[in-house]
């Protein structure tokens, strides 16, 4: 399958693009608010060190994009594709954090629907993996339209044990 994992996206709110090693000072900037991190299983993500380790692997997975706030062209957050099924055409979106002013549902919601309509170009379902702990997340999840699985035998679906599948297969308006 040939999905690009690192396009560029862009409307009125947002521009993502993929991330480079110089997005790292200004990624850091935002990800260093202990808020952020609080619901999440690495709470200590705002610190250089733990933070350095996510930007890592955020390169190594080659599926890792940089938000920016399309009028001011500041750095806001980040978040990652990920192919979790070629068979099924299943893509992950996952990784992702905005700053804390962008919080409240507008820009999140236009990021999700850039990264999860382009997807939708391509595949057939599109999923997001969350802590059950992180009650920010599913609330922002259920509130864009995606839907809890649970009892799926799929190799795409998270055992519960170890967290919540949330899935979207139909564009966002």
């Amino acid at each position: 399958m040939n999905f690009n994992l690192q396009p560029f996206l862009e409307n009125d709110l947002v521009t993502i693009k993929p991330l480079i090693r110089e997005d790292f000072e200004n990624l850091f900037n935002v990800a260093s608010d202990p808020l952020i991190w609080e619901q999440h299983q690495n709470k200590f993500r705002y610190t250089l060190k733990e933070f350095t380790l996510f930007f890592k692997e955020s390169m190594a997975s080659h599926g890792a994009l940089v938000i920016l706030d399309r009028q001011s062209q500041d750095v806001i957050g980040s978040s990652r594709f990920k192919m979790v099924d070629e068979v099924d055409k299943v893509v992950e979106i996952g990784w992702s954090f905005l700053a804390k002013d962008y919080w409240g549902g507008l820009y999140n919601r236009a990021v999700k629907k850039l990264m999860v309509n382009y997807a939708l170009k391509s595949c057939k379902a599109v999923v997001f993996y969350v802590n059950s702990k992180n009650f920010r997340s599913q609330y922002a999840l259920e509130k864009i339209g995606a839907k809890r699985l649970k009892g799926v035998k799929k190799s795409w679906v998270l055992p519960e044990e170890e967290g919540i599948t949330y899935v979207i297969s139909s564009p966002l308006k």
